[in-house]
């Protein structure tokens, strides 16, 4: 009797050598958000576009996955100047290396991915940039390819939709990267000149020579909720000022307050956001794009002609 009504022991004896217990959960199938702490199920997390259920937060996301998000037949976007290779005009060391290194991880020979495609209907040129590339620097060829993508939508008279998410110019090419800033802005400028449309989106984090320029040109500017946007570094500010600045200073919503963004968007919603300013701004709309038919360069002869 003294056995059965005994207390149970407050632990457990473990035999020596006993196997460790198996993990039921292979590892990657969970997340923790950086802003809640919540863990999220990685399938779940990448089904919300990459929102946290819990807080809202914004994940990082890859070029790829914005072209998806963003287009109505993904399948469709004719991706432009895909060959173009950044070259190593200071032999900075290197260098190489870390594209090599990049390439694999991201499949992208540089920071950025350009082409055409349609979104709501409207066929649109897109710009993506990948932070995953060396941090989305703007070198040589990430100039050369959104000038080339501008100069595109120019000659077929399209929008351009650009999402910007980079650490500023590409340190290890020197001046060359800076001249990037005037190249870019003088090709959204043509485009501009012309009565065209350009939709600037701002992920996290959208600065230096990149928001220095074409970011901050759109004719409206979205930014992605909580994404980091300004021009000179944190420490540099406070370096040259010689304080403290506030730890919202350079957050979106804080440039939005001062009138540098149009719109903070939600991810879930920017497709549909970037539909309704194509149709307020009387984007020409083609339901056969939708499907992939024609390319915008098959358009490009017989606009002109309508147009005389």
């Amino acid at each position: 009797m003294r056995n059965i009504f005994r207390g149970r022991p407050k632990y457990v004896t473990v035999k020596a050598g006993t196997a460790p217990l198996k993990k039921d959960v292979p590892d990657g199938w969970w997340v923790q958000c950086q802003q809640c702490k919540t863990v999220l199920y990685r399938k779940d997390l990448e089904r919300n576009l990459g929102i946290c259920e819990k807080c809202r937060y914004h994940f990082p996301m890859s070029a790829r996955e914005r072209l998806r998000m963003l287009l109505d037949d993904p399948e469709a976007f004719v991706e432009t100047d895909a060959d173009l290779v950044p070259g190593n005009p200071l032999q900075f060391p290197e260098y190489e290396a870390k594209k090599e290194r990049d390439l694999k991880k991201t499949g992208l020979r540089d920071a950025i991915i350009t082409g055409s495609g349609v979104i709501e209907q409207h066929p649109v040129v897109l710009a993506i940039m990948e932070f995953g590339f060396l941090g989305g620097s703007m070198g040589s060829v990430v100039g050369e390819k959104l000038a080339r993508a501008f100069d595109m939508a120019l000659d077929g008279r399209l929008p351009v939709v650009v999402v910007s998410s980079s650490g500023g110019a590409r340190m290890q090419e020197g001046i060359i990267s800076l001249m990037q800033m005037q190249k870019t802005a003088a090709a959204v400028e043509r485009h501009s000149r012309a009565g065209l449309l350009y939709i600037s989106v701002l992920a996290n984090p959208t600065t230096a020579g990149v928001w220095g320029s074409f970011a901050s040109q759109g004719d409206v500017v979205i930014a992605e909720p909580g994404a980091t946007v300004g021009f000179a570094g944190r420490q540099v500010i406070e370096a040259a000022v010689g304080k403290r600045v506030p730890p919202d200073l350079q957050t979106a919503e804080t440039v939005f307050q001062n009138g540098f963004i149009d719109l903070i968007v939600p991810r879930d919603q920017l497709k549909g956001v970037i539909g309704q300013l194509l149709r307020l701004y009387g984007c020409p709309a083609r339901k056969e794009a939708a499907a992939g038919a024609p390319e915008p360069e098959a358009k490009t002869d017989k606009e002109p002609e309508a147009d005389k």
